[in-house]
């Protein structure tokens, strides 16, 4: 059973709470391009779940990562077809996840190179920003090699729940060390990562207009640490309004940081059903993507 998330009591399992179809939303419907991507890179994200992915959703499989201090894994792929260079982060599903998880005061922000020196007060969760350091060299070191080897290629950086919140970290960390290589961001039922200034941080260095973070009708984790624990979402959201999650016409693509029309709009109940679906994928639970497309 994956179990994803929380510190709060609020994590039980909300299916109960369900988010109407907004009808007072302005349609802002996504293109069915842009859902085939979000398709795609979910599958990226789910592998990261398995236990062993040599072929993650039929990509070369550069190098796995497991850094055993912090638990945090994930693998980085390459796609010699679209010419990307796709780093994807597993998500909580053991003991040493959820210790990350919890520790959610806010810390200074500091990763190898990186600069904030435009942007004063940058803080992130102190478990992620942990987590994440603990493989940031090691993720830089290999997609430089990879980089070297094929310069014409992109970069993505995904991830689901805790992942997603690393692949945010990492979209900030590869936009910091390759500010001329193209990256785009896809993460999934993402906790809130870092304060104002981070979300700032993160759409200069990266542009809101790269960062596609998916949030699931009435997915709890997204709402989850709470704004009033200083704690504020990046944009861009993309917000299924209503399922099925595969339909274009029901992903809302959202504006600002905090969109009071999108996911901000539901209570915050933790982890629940829906954190664990994304757009055709019930997370973790399908082997098969690291087998074959």
């Amino acid at each position: 059973m994956l179990v994803t998330r929380f510190l709060l009591p609020l994590v039980t399992l909300a299916s109960a709470v369900v988010a109407a179809p907004a009808s007072h939303i302005e349609r802002r419907a996504i293109s069915q391009s842009l859902m085939d991507d979000f398709e795609r890179y979910v599958k990226y994200a789910s592998g990261a779940y398995q236990l062993w992915c040599p072929v993650p959703a039929g990509l070369t499989l550069v190098k796995s990562f497991d850094e055993s201090s912090t638990n945090t894994q994930g693998y980085i792929a390459r796609d010699d077809t679209r010419k990307e260079i796709i780093v994807a982060f597993r998500g909580s599903i053991q003991l040493q996840d959820f210790v990350t998880d919890i520790l959610a005061w806010l810390e200074d922000f500091s990763s190898p190179g990186v600069s904030t020196a435009e942007i004063s007060g940058v803080q992130v969760h102190y478990g992620f920003l942990s987590a994440f350091n603990s493989v940031a060299s090691s993720v830089i070191s290999i997609v430089s090699s990879e980089l070297d080897a094929h310069p014409d290629y992109s970069l993505v950086s995904t991830g689901h729940s805790l992942g997603g919140a690393l692949a945010s970290l990492g979209g900030v960390s590869l936009a910091g060390n390759f500010p001329d290589v193209p990256l785009k961001v896809f993460t999934f039922g993402q906790p809130r990562t870092g304060n104002p200034a981070y979300a700032n941080l993160a759409e200069k260095l990266i542009g809101a207009s790269n960062i596609y973070r998916g949030t699931e009708t009435y997915d709890g984790v997204p709402t989850i640490p709470f704004q009033s624990w200083g704690y504020e979402h990046h944009g861009t959201e993309y917000w299924v309004s209503q399922d099925p999650n595969t339909d274009p016409n029901n992903v809302v693509q959202c504006t600002g940081h905090e969109d009071p029309n999108c996911s901000d709009s539901i209570p915050s109940s933790g982890i629940n059903d829906a954190h664990l679906r994304y757009f055709g994928q019930v997370i973790a639970l399908n082997p098969l993507i690291c087998i074959s497309l």
